[in-house]
């Protein structure tokens, strides 16, 4: 690539079991997590609730890798599920599920997060999609964690895929951001002056015992707590294998834009959190249907054109971490819609077709487990 960063890749995702005839929520049985961790190792976990699974790909090299590694994860908890009549979806909210019958995985960690949290914790039936992108230099982490920040929006607008929750229409997009925004150190991450700023922050609450480490930070990008990365959480778990491939591409390539500027002495214009965050709820409460704003042309910009601007600025880059093919697919992700569009198209066309409205449900959940298989066999 010509430089001395890599940009290793590492993709994060957490499903929600459901019995494959039903569509219901089922929790993840001791054998089905015993055998997805013989054939997966460490990469397979259960997650907070016993519904949940949760896999972490192998560091990756460039999308390529990243895809073929996520492609086994996928199809190992997929195949593994079906023995148990199960089916692992990859979506931020499942549909009609209430998160007043859940239990959460009795593990020292999650016992903690229950009495620390109390009640918000209860409610955490959400399933989030997280990439971490190489960034060896603690300083350059923080100075681009401030400027990828104008992005976040974008990319929960793409993945959002939270529609429903409880069996209503909740008409945001992303009801997830709303759920999990009940968490404390969630959201845009704060602009931080250096790396030195950010530790002694977060000195300030571990020295009081307050979070163990910096992993209790939950905000929408942050330097990972394990390994010299910028993580970015704001998306939405992604049904399709495709689109998480190309939100993970569109990251990778944008950072290392960012990282080019900084080699010519530029930076991306920086602006307060007010403005983002009114862009962040624009993307959860209507997803690509009604615009972001371009704070630099100051009008809201249509998501098609928004599309064609944001893949001219990371042509180069993307060509140069071959990921061109996966980050041109945006075109397409904008062109179908988004996970949270297609719910509810499926959802009224079962509707039309006269099922009752619980009944519609369950074939929203159906379509959801044949896109978490799209490209898997």
């Amino acid at each position: 690539m010509g430089c001395d960063m890599d940009f290793t890749l590492g993709i994060e995702e957490e499903y929600l079991l459901v019995d494959a005839e039903t569509g219901d929520l089922a929790e993840a049985p001791d054998a089905l997590m015993q055998a997805c961790r013989r054939e997966l190792g460490d990469h397979v976990s259960p997650e907070f609730l016993r519904c949940q699974i949760e896999v972490a790909t192998p560091v990756a090299t460039d999308i390529t890798d990243a895809r073929r590694q996520l492609t086994r994860l996928r199809r190992t908890v997929a195949d593994q599920a079906s023995g148990f009549g199960l089916a692992p979806i990859s979506v931020a909210c499942h549909p009609f599920a209430d998160w007043r019958d859940q239990d959460h995985t009795d593990k020292s960690r999650y016992n903690q997060l229950s009495q620390e949290m109390g009640g918000v914790a209860r409610r955490m039936l959400i399933g989030g999609m997280h990439v971490h992108v190489g960034i060896p230099q603690d300083s350059l982490r923080i100075d681009l964690m401030n400027q990828f920040s104008y992005f976040l929006p974008q990319l929960l607008a793409l993945s959002a895929s939270s529609p429903f929750w409880q069996g209503e229409d909740t008409r945001l997009a992303s009801y997830r951001t709303t759920v999990f925004g009940g968490y404390p150190r969630t959201g845009l991450p704060p602009r931080l002056a250096s790396w030195g700023e950010y530790e002694r922050s977060v000195e300030a609450l571990t020295s009081l015992g307050l979070i163990e480490d910096s992993s209790k930070i939950w905000w929408d990008l942050r330097p990972s707590s394990r390994f010299p990365t910028l993580e970015t959480r704001v998306c939405d778990a992604c049904p399709r294998l495709d689109d998480t491939l190309t939100l993970t591409a569109l990251i990778q390539a944008s950072l290392r834009m960012l990282w080019r500027l900084s080699r010519r002495n530029m930076r991306w214009r920086q602006y307060d959190n007010f403005l983002l965050a009114e862009n962040r709820w624009r993307a959860a409460r209507y997803g690509l249907t009604e615009g972001l704003i371009d704070f630099g042309e100051n009008r809201l910009k249509p998501a098609a054109e928004m599309a064609e601007d944001w893949l001219e600025l990371i042509g180069e880059d993307a060509d140069a971490l071959d990921s061109q093919p996966a980050a041109a697919r945006l075109r397409a992700l904008v062109a179908e819609g988004n996970s949270a569009e297609r719910q509810r198209a499926v959802h009224a066309a079962a509707m039309n077709a006269g099922a009752t409205r619980e009944e519609a449900l369950v074939t929203v959940v159906k379509a959801l487990i044949a896109e978490f298989r799209e490209g898997l066999d």
